[in-house]
């Protein structure tokens, strides 16, 4: 249960509901309590997750930092708990409780260094970590009772995504499985290694047996 003075600024979100669209304008910020969040960007007429936020977690802030319009689309996965807060709260609510600022702060600064993880990829051109990222993100999506993606599906996605020939993403994705980081089952795609599969997000290597 929440303290009696965060319960006002608490909402929940059913699964599958939108709670904003990239370009509308807002005025809060979310601080998640419970369940988990898609974060996703339009990019040539398709969606593409972005990241996948939970329990502690927190999104929205530019709206409220820099008022810029929302810079992405946030989808509940599961039934979300969030605080919402706007300029106003937010300020008062770190006033009584400095600490809090410190933990908006420091998830700020991990996530430019997701950022700079993500651009570093882009720029060394490494598919592998492209292709690993957005496995990543699949998995983070799977409801705790699932624990396998459907294989045909998930490379046809990570092709249209990144616009790369589905045979280079069989191959990427084959190789993680002789690496033992994924299992393919028949025509599903099971998770085996996350940690592995993390490490290959964010060191900008990846695994070399699809590169020409």
């Amino acid at each position: 249960m929440l303290d009696d003075p965060l319960q006002k600024f608490a909402k929940t979100y059913t699964p599958g509901t939108v709670v904003f669209r990239e370009g509308e304008t807002g005025d809060e910020m979310y601080i998640i309590q419970r369940g988990k969040v898609r974060v996703s960007k339009d990019f040539s007429g398709k969606a593409h997750v972005i990241a996948v936020l939970e329990k502690g977690e927190f999104f929205g802030e530019m709206a409220i930092v820099s008022r810029l319009r929302r810079t992405a689309t946030v989808t509940a996965i599961d039934e979300v708990e969030a605080l919402a807060f706007d300029r106003d709260g937010l300020q008062k609510m770190i006033t009584r409780n400095p600490r809090i600022g410190l933990s908006i702060i420091d998830r700020l600064c991990r996530r430019l260094q997701a950022a700079h993880h993500k651009i570093q990829h882009l720029v060394q051109r490494d598919r592998a970590g492209l292709i690993a990222l957005h496995l990543h993100h699949l998995f983070q999506e799977l409801p705790r009772d699932a624990v396998s993606l459907p294989l045909a599906a998930t490379l046809d996605d990570a092709s249209l995504a990144f616009e790369l020939p589905l045979e280079e993403v069989r191959a990427a994705v084959e190789g993680f499985a002789a690496d033992g980081i994924l299992a393919i089952e028949a025509d599903r795609l099971r998770l085996v290694d996350a940690g592995q599969l993390a490490v290959l997000t964010e060191s900008g290597g990846g695994t070399t047996r699809q590169e020409s």
